[in-house]
């Protein structure tokens, strides 16, 4: 199978790696030469490393290099089977591309895109055929990363969702199939992880390293939300949750903080400029939390239900199937547990009374409980 790669920065390289690896022939394309210069040089060092590591052999990483070209035309990926798009989240440019793109393969090519927040449907509306385009998500790092998201948009056929599907189940994937809505199910479902994390420190409830601390020590979360937040990146972070925002007309549940917007806004990116919510300079001392057990389970208490809330609304507005939310999330995200088996592990009437408590002390429409967990603490069901 012949699978163009088009971007050939951190996400292109990881998913032409990944499909190579599967045996593909793939032609990774950018028009920086120096950018597919890069890439080539980093594909040798994780390859190497992975030989060091005993997970592969010299034969296997002269294959799964002998399996990638690298190319600065587009007009090279004219004998594709498959596209894979991953480049700046533009929508313009995007549809630019696509459409260039459209004119050198053939009918039944597939067209995909890796965007993590734009619709599908205006995307595939820049082509021909849209009836050929699909989006296909990998998460950073794509070669480790067990989870894809493979979202069709209303003009996907039927064929190319199915053909879709089976790629990358074959590339040894796990795919969960989602609704072409803003954030697709992972950046929509946890959104919270952030959002109320950021909410709790701007009401001066705890700093940082405690907000942290009660997330993965209580929730076993393998970093808390400001760690996560300094190791994607602030200004990256920030944009998603602006770009959701926005998609939902400005739904209060996706409200960005202005504590990110500002640190975005000072260069505190996080760890790679040395800066954000921490400090990564050397010599840097790391901030102590306030070990306070009831006002960590506060904390915990109070993100958890908001995320059991998005992902029940996501179910309820028929975004993934349950086991397929459950999947992304410990799979795209590397949380804990299924939101959903947590919810149940927890009790629906925990959540519903939790939430009411929320909106109660507030009135905001962010702390609204979804119907779905309403109707179903009425009928006592669960969602396993």
């Amino acid at each position: 199978m012949n699978v163009g790669v088009i971007g050939s920065g951190t996400m292109g390289s990881g998913i032409a790696q990944v499909a190579a690896t599967s045996g593909c022939k793939v032609k990774l394309y950018d028009t920086n030469q120096s950018v597919l210069d890069k890439s080539k040089a980093v594909l040798e060092k994780v390859l190497s490393r992975l030989i060091e590591k005993g997970r592969i052999d010299s034969n296997e990483k002269s294959r799964i290099q002998g399996n990638i070209s690298y190319v600065n035309s587009l007009k090279e990926l004219h004998d594709s089977n498959l596209t894979i798009e991953a480049i700046i989240e533009n929508l313009e440019i995007k549809q630019k591309v696509f459409s260039e793109l459209e004119t050198y393969v053939a009918d039944d090519c597939i067209i995909a895109s890796n965007t993590s927040s734009l619709s599908i449907a205006s995307i595939a509306s820049s082509l021909q055929k849209p009836e050929r385009c699909v989006g296909i998500h990998f998460f950073n790092p794509a070669p480790l990363m067990k989870l894809v998201e493979v979202i069709p948009a209303i003009q996907t056929s039927q064929e190319v969702l199915d053909k879709s599907t089976k790629i990358i189940a074959d590339w040894k994937k796990i795919v969960a199939v989602a609704k072409d809505t803003p954030g697709f199910i992972v950046n929509r479902v946890a959104r919270p992880f952030y959002g109320e994390a950021l909410r709790i420190y701007e009401e001066g409830l705890a700093d940082f390293a405690t907000i942290d601390w009660s997330l993965k020590t209580l929730g076993g979360f393998r970093m808390g939300p400001f760690e996560l937040m300094d190791f994607i990146g602030n200004d990256v972070n920030y944009t998603v949750t602006e770009t959701v925002f926005t998609a939902f007309y400005f739904d209060p549940r996706y409200k960005p903080a202005f504590t990110q917007k500002r640190f975005s806004e000072a260069g505190y990116l996080g760890r790679k400029s040395g800066k954000g919510y921490y400090d990564y300079s050397e010599g840097a001392t790391k901030p102590v939390p306030t070990e306070d057990k009831e006002l960590a389970q506060l904390i915990f208490d109070r993100v958890l239900v908001m995320l059991i809330n998005e992902a029940a609304d996501a179910l309820f507005l028929n975004i993934a199937s349950a086991e397929d939310i459950d999947i992304a999330m410990t799979k795209g995200v590397n949380y804990p547990k299924g939101l959903l088996a947590w919810a149940d592990e927890k009790g629906i009437d925990w959540c519903v009374n939790t939430l009411d408590a929320l909106y109660s002390e507030y009135h905001e429409d962010r702390y609204r409980c979804s119907p779905l967990l309403r109707k179903m603490n009425r009928e006592n069901k669960t969602f396993f």
